[in-house]
């Protein structure tokens, strides 16, 4: 594995989003003096918080899964997780409505899902997801260790037997295909490939692989933190202060100081210089490259990014008996969704989308009796001809038609509080193409082909957070800050 080279003692990570942190903890842990800059007046990054008239949103992820990473970044510094983080687990993990009328929940358990699955569709379905959760237990046993936490300096280190097991079981076939050799229902197939969305691809485009994400969350479990999911990042922060990383909230960082091909610290928005042996770049890969190393490497130049989406964050005085914490409303369409995303790059004309109730098991985050809610249609990014200068007003309405017609009856008669993130607000705050899911985990965007997290002709610098590798989704770039540490303390 290549390291960066020279002293390595006082390391600046920009950005105290969950890579930057992952990486500040074991740099601490192994001794490094560590400084975190901060643009915000809190941690978290894309995982961030709007407190507004007593009501708290998390701005970002919503699906905590996976807690096994946090655990291992906190004990990099002798930390428990339960010392820092109550994780309540989800019970179901989510609730699939389908535009049939039917629902179905969906459990880690193994057993009670082929119960539920043989209720709602039949118990030859229930046969086949287990043969299902077969085949992504072994993906996750393959991938994790070989293909994931790990890093990669050439696809010759690919070649290892893990390698030969995956393209025995199919996990370089198309995704879709692969689920449905297993799961026969439209149902099934949905609510066991929506999580490709993830990946920016579509389940007909993606590799089988992904489905590793399906047993990340389906099959691992799905988790709360009280207090929100912006307590993760309070917590990892916390916790690197604790053992004596410097964290400088409200401080810009405009440019890394580069000097003979060596970062000699970064320079902020008042004209200071923070010196450095090294410098850990939490920012998007691409804007990182860009606005702070004034450069674009070819590759990320040509980089294809995933669909966007609008969140619509309310605060609200009516709450709904039939839903659960997180709710995936699918409509017929589904091909077509991806079709409309990704190859028309249009709107949705069938939506499917995704609300989040977090007052469900955490009602300190809104005024008592009141409810929130965090809602996310699935939208094409900025390369695309949609004018957001139009539309936003026009899409936010037609969303709130669309909940009302999938049972949120009168929602728009209870918001008391709103915000609104469409993709242009995603690339205001740092996202390139607007697109909070980064780059699409196309082929030749995945593994060793996705940016790697050494800077290209500067010998000290390193990237951490979704851009890079392993990728997408809170676990990932939790490995990503545990990958760009081991680039500077080895493993």
């Amino acid at each position: 594995m290549r390291k960066v080279s020279g002293p390595t003692d006082k390391v600046i990570v920009v950005g105290a989003g969950l890579g930057g942190l992952s990486a500040a903890l074991r740099l601490a842990g192994a001794g490094r003096e560590v400084t975190i800059v901060e643009r915000e007046s809190v941690p978290g990054g894309r995982n961030g918080l709007i407190v507004d008239q007593g009501y708290r949103f998390d701005t970002g992820p919503t699906v905590l899964t996976m807690p096994s990473l946090i655990e291992e970044a906190l004990a990099s510094v002798g930390e428990k997780l339960s010392d820092w983080l109550e994780l309540v687990p989800l019970r179901p993990l989510y609730r699939a409505f389908y535009h049939d009328g039917s629902q179905l929940d969906v459990f880690p358990n193994t057993a009670e899902m082929e119960e539920e699955i043989a209720r709602v569709i039949g118990p030859d379905e229930a046969m086949g997801y287990r043969k299902y959760v077969d085949f992504v237990t072994k993906l996750y046993k393959y991938e994790m260790n070989d293909f994931i936490d790990r890093n990669i300096d050439s696809p010759l280190q690919l070649l290892t037997p893990n390698l030969a097991k995956l393209i025995a079981i199919g996990g370089f076939r198309r995704l879709a295909p692969k689920v449905n050799q297993y799961l026969k229902d439209p149902r099934t197939q949905k609510v066991y490939s929506f999580q490709a969305m993830y990946a920016g691809v579509s389940p007909q485009q993606a590799l089988a692989i992904y489905a590793v994400i399906a047993y990340m969350d389906s099959v691992n479990g799905v988790f709360f933190p009280k207090g929100g999911m912006h307590a993760l990042p309070r917590a990892l922060a916390g916790a690197a202060e604790k053992h004596g990383v410097k964290i400088r909230y409200s401080t810009t960082v405009t440019s890394v100081a580069i000097k003979n091909g060596r970062a000699t610290g970064v320079l902020t928005d008042t004209g200071e210089h923070i010196p450095g042996d090294v410098v850990v770049l939490n920012p998007d890969l691409p804007i990182a490259y860009k606005e702070l190393l004034d450069r674009e490497p070819l590759d990320v130049k040509r980089l294809n990014y995933s669909p966007s989406c609008v969140v619509m964050l309310v605060g609200s005085n009516k709450s709904y008996d039939h839903i659960a914490h997180h709710n995936i409303h699918f409509g017929q369409s589904w091909d077509g969704v991806f079709e409309e995303l990704i190859k028309k790059k249009t709107f949705m004309t069938d939506p499917s989308l995704l609300v989040t109730v977090p007052t469900y098991d955490d009602p300190s985050l809104a005024p008592a009796g009141k409810s929130s809610y965090y809602v996310l249609f699935p939208t094409p990014n900025l390369n695309s001809a949609i004018d957001w200068s139009k539309e936003r007003n026009r899409y936010r309405d037609e969303m709130v038609r669309t909940l009302e017609a999938r049972g949120y009856t009168d929602f728009a008669s209870g918001i008391e509080v709103e915000h609104l993130t469409t993709p242009v607000e995603w690339r205001a705050q740092g996202m390139e193409a607007g697109a909070p899911f980064a780059s699409a985990h196309t082929f030749f965007q995945t593994g060793p082909f996705r940016p790697r997290n050494l800077a290209r002709g500067i010998e000290n610098v390193v990237f951490t957070g979704s851009g890079t590798q392993p990728g997408v989704g809170v676990p990932m770039v939790l490995i990503s800050g545990k990958l760009a540490a081991e680039r500077i303390i080895g493993r």
